[in-house]
């Protein structure tokens, strides 16, 4: 018997279906964007489900992670999201019409048998698999004895998945043993409940890890026995570390989560991802509209993807500098509370933006960049406090009472402050902005001193060279008792 999809649905319907068992990782986020994005661009639904069926892994704080991590990438679901644990009831109306049709029977076989089957197997170097003993049982071995349902899958005939990845993959029924749909105490195994769900929700496109790829035909031929019409399907090769090894925490970040806690934007990561394994010519920066228009599967890799930290970060740049202020702004606000910044106590954070764009290469940095523009540092940089010389001490009083008399306080202004305190005391311009940098933000690096001071606020810069004129004068007074 040969099973083979071959007409394409009218109607486009993809799902993301995650297992709660943590947060939402790189590969799933993935996932879940070629699936939204193929919905996107032909108009289509895009469905997420959680199978939430393994209750002793499955949790509720995974749930809202899985959720949260969607949020932040933008990835807005038509549908759901669907518990399965709240459909158990349907999973169990399917078994026991299966049950009743003859396409499902019940098996009695004890853990032991079952293991040892299996040691005997592999001792004859045969592929482990159940030998269908239960199938013919005409009734149960003892009343009220234990028992799995098992589907009764072909013996004869191919599957045949025209798999838009891979290309197609063709899999004996031989080959394939009567897998559990029910264990022992009522609940539906995960290959059942896909089937059923996949089913209900008229799912046309299953996009999904090659991890699933030998999963499908079991799949298939359930939904088959189901009268069932199966998907279109792709499966996605995994993601590698830089290695070439499987992914995994050792290489990084592998939650998406991670990722906003590193600095990133949703857009940069989106972008990232959806570069992991697919490509449109040489292109390496899109839009949302853009990979709307040119996503589509086939041009998906078929060789596993490697991360490229460096890809990320270089996206991230491009993106903080070419976003909208206020949007940059919006997803810097939680790095600033993140660091104990209230960004009410500073200048508003689109001017902060505009002037770190260029110096910062993710959000976090920026934020931490920022922190003199909010509050008062405790101590100068220990590299930067030879700029506060007993010299200096002198042009910085006078610059201090130029800038405190300015009648408006703009970044014009207050360059030219800076150029005139400079040339009264026959100074080039940077012999005074650098001590006047390091006075009023700590440190050596800053944007231009005049867009600094324009930040930071009349009041914080005048008492700041205050304490920084205290601070050359004390090295003089020391310097002057050290020659004594």
């Amino acid at each position: 018997m040969m099973t083979e999809h071959s007409s394409k649905p009218m109607t486009i319907r993809t799902r993301f279906a995650p297992s709660p068992t943590g947060y939402l990782h790189i590969g799933g986020a993935r996932t879940a964007l070629f699936s939204w994005l193929y919905a996107r661009k032909h108009g289509g639904t895009f469905i997420l489900r959680i199978e939430d069926t393994d209750l002793e892994r499955s949790t509720l704080e995974s749930i809202n992670a899985i959720l949260e991590g969607m949020t932040w990438l933008g990835l807005d679901y038509d549908e759901g999201p669907f518990r399965q644990t709240e459909r158990f009831e349907r999973y169990e109306q399917v078994k026991r019409q299966m049950l009743a049709e003859g396409k499902a029977y019940r098996c009695y076989c004890s853990k032991e048998r079952l293991e040892q089957l299996r040691e005997t197997q592999m001792a004859n170097k045969e592929k482990p698999r159940y030998d269908g003993r239960c199938r013919r049982l005409m009734a149960p071995p003892s009343e009220g004895a234990d028992y799995v349902v098992r589907f009764k899958n072909p013996t004869d005939g191919v599957v045949v998945v025209e798999d838009q990845v891979r290309g197609r993959v063709v899999f004996q029924n031989a080959e394939l043993d009567d897998l559990i749909i029910a264990r022992s105490d009522g609940t539906p195994t995960y290959n059942f409940t896909v089937v059923v769900d996949d089913m209900d929700m008229k799912v046309s496109h299953v996009i999904r890890g090659d991890d699933h790829l030998n999963n499908t035909p079991r799949q298939i031929n359930i939904l088959q026995s189901l009268g069932g019409t199966p998907p279109v399907y792709a499966h996605l090769p995994m993601i590698l570390g830089e290695d070439g090894k499987r992914l995994s925490k050792r290489h990084g970040a592998v939650s998406v989560m991670q990722y906003r806690e590193e600095g990133f934007l949703p857009e940069a990561v989106l972008n990232y991802l959806a570069r992991l394994g697919w490509s449109h010519g040489d292109q390496e920066i899109f839009t949302k509209d853009e990979m709307f228009a040119l996503f589509d599967i086939p041009d998906i890799n078929n060789s596993a993807s490697s991360i490229n930290p460096g890809k990320l970060l270089w996206l991230n740049q491009h993106y903080m500098k070419t976003c909208e202020p206020a949007h940059v702004a919006h997803h810097l606000s939680w790095h600033m509370g993140q660091l104990g910044l209230d960004p009410t106590q500073g200048p508003p954070l689109t001017a902060v933006v505009e002037a770190l764009r260029e110096r910062s290469k993710t959000l976090k940095e920026m934020a931490g960049q920022s922190a003199c523009f909010y509050r008062d540092f405790s101590e100068y940089d220990p590299g930067a406090v030879k700029h506060l010389n007993a010299a200096v001490a002198e042009p910085l009083a006078a610059l201090r009472q130029r800038i405190e008399s300015l009648p408006e306080w703009t970044a014009p202004g207050l360059h030219q402050a800076v150029i005139d305190a400079a040339e009264a005391f026959e100074l080039k311009l940077g012999k005074l902005a650098q001590p006047l940098r390091v006075a009023v933000t700590g440190g050596t690096v800053s944007p231009p001193i005049d867009i600094t001071l324009c930040l930071i606020g009349r009041e914080r810069v005048v008492r700041r060279i205050d304490r920084a004129i205290a601070f050359a004068r004390e090295n003089k007074t020391n310097a002057a008792a050290a020659e004594s």
